[in-house]
């Protein structure tokens, strides 16, 4: 077990739910933690990981590290999505067996599912069908990292773990127009489309300053600077483009698609609670698991770095498969309703259209949440009040 002096690594540490793990992590009192930037830390170098783990030595590891983007991304760069995720996973997972660390999670994400899964998707249905085709090589990327983390503990006998929560919100979300996810993007058009109607321009002004879009930002937009009025044309044609108009927002399409939500501090929570408290063996059955002679693999060679480890492959147990955790709340609601909870949290008195005409994506990605209950944890924050906070956030974001 982990104690409060234990070294911990968090990849990804600056972003939506790596920042809140590290935060969870401080609150109870874990504050030997290391945390590396992209530009301090190029995980897709293998040498430089390799020295990372060298001089650091953590004792856990948390991989919230991952190149991500929307759909347009994943259409347009699949080899990167592939090829950097890959290479993130294969470089931390193999120096944190070589370096003998004593506990992994692995964080990947509900969309290893088969597009047409049964709902809500359990676990055991990972491979049984077709991945959606816009997100393929990220999927395969998550589920070669979650199989990597079971064949580790399978052969070598060691404590990986991997999470795979749904849709994620939170403080530190991505609001920019191009590549935001949907809840952030919807929350910025109404409250840009607030603003507009409101003739609030100098909060427009830093809205734009702090998260341009298209690379137009607020200056030049107030009534004392140059060409303010032509300038102000040009931001209303750049945000037409996104569906924001005067105390009109335009949504692509039908808002009757069910999404999942979760809080990324409730994911975070959750996640550490899975570091601290959750083992390979409660996964896959602690009586069928410690009954095993551990140490010794079939042919007799000891297990060169984990003498408590199964060592190998025990054709007593059978096939152990699947043993990755689903992450969310097991509640889903339209699009249209998520819309609804937007305008009341912003205080928006305009209206709210949807495009028909434009794509709705999977109809429904409901997960199964019973075995992270079993293990000890229910999520917290329901998305009526999670809504709120995150524009509360988002306000708050914006005057730093």
């Amino acid at each position: 077990m982990l104690s409060k002096e234990s070294k911990i690594y968090v990849a990804g540490h600056n972003g939506l739910v790596g920042s809140a793990i590290w935060n969870n992590l401080l609150q109870r009192g874990y504050t030997n933690l290391v945390g590396r930037s992209h530009k301090e830390l190029d995980l897709t170098d293998q040498y430089a990981v390799k020295k990372f783990f060298d001089e650091e030595q953590p004792d856990a590891v948390v991989l919230a590290a991952a190149f991500v983007g929307g759909i347009m991304a994943n259409m347009l760069y699949r080899a990167d999505f592939i090829m950097m995720n890959m290479k993130i996973q294969c470089n931390v997972i193999s120096e944190a067996y070589a370096h003998g660390v004593k506990k992994l999670l692995f964080l990947g994400s509900t969309c290893i599912y088969p597009k047409n899964a049964p709902q809500p998707m359990k676990e055991d249905c990972l491979l049984t069908s077709p991945l959606e085709y816009t997100n393929e090589e990220y999927a395969i990327a998550k589920i070669a990292g979650l199989k990597m983390c079971e064949s580790y503990n399978l052969q070598y006998g060691t404590n990986y773990i991997a999470v795979m929560p749904t849709n994620l919100y939170g403080p530190n979300d991505n609001f920019h127009l191009e590549n935001s996810h949907v809840m952030p993007a919807m929350m910025r058009k109404v409250y840009l489309a607030k603003l507009i109607h409101d003739g609030e321009w100098d909060k427009i002004a830093i809205d734009l300053n702090k998260r341009p879009v298209e690379g137009v930002t607020g200056e030049g937009l107030l009534l004392h600077q140059p060409s303010y009025i032509l300038h102000r044309d040009e931001v209303l044609s750049k945000l037409a483009k996104y569906g924001i108009f005067d105390n009109r927002v335009v949504l692509w399409g039908t808002g009757k698609p069910l999404r999942e939500f979760l809080w990324s501090e409730d994911m975070a929570d959750a996640s550490v609670h899975v570091l601290l408290n959750v083992n390979f063996s409660d996964i896959i059955g602690i009586e069928k698991y410690s009954s095993v002679h551990f140490g010794a693999s079939t042919d007799g060679a000891v297990d060169r770095n984990h003498s408590a480890g199964r060592g190998g492959y025990i054709p007593s147990l059978g096939e152990i498969r699947n043993c990755h955790i689903n992450v969310g709340t097991g509640k889903e609601l339209t699009i249209r309703e998520l819309s609804e909870l937007v305008v009341k949290a912003v205080g928006f008195e305009g209206t709210v259209e949807f495009d028909a005409s434009k794509p709705d994506g999977t109809m429904r990605k409901l997960i199964d949440v019973t075995k992270l209950h079993s293990l000890g944890w229910t999520h917290k924050v329901e998305i009526e009040d999670g809504v709120q906070k995150l524009f509360d956030w988002y306000k708050h974001s914006l005057e730093a």
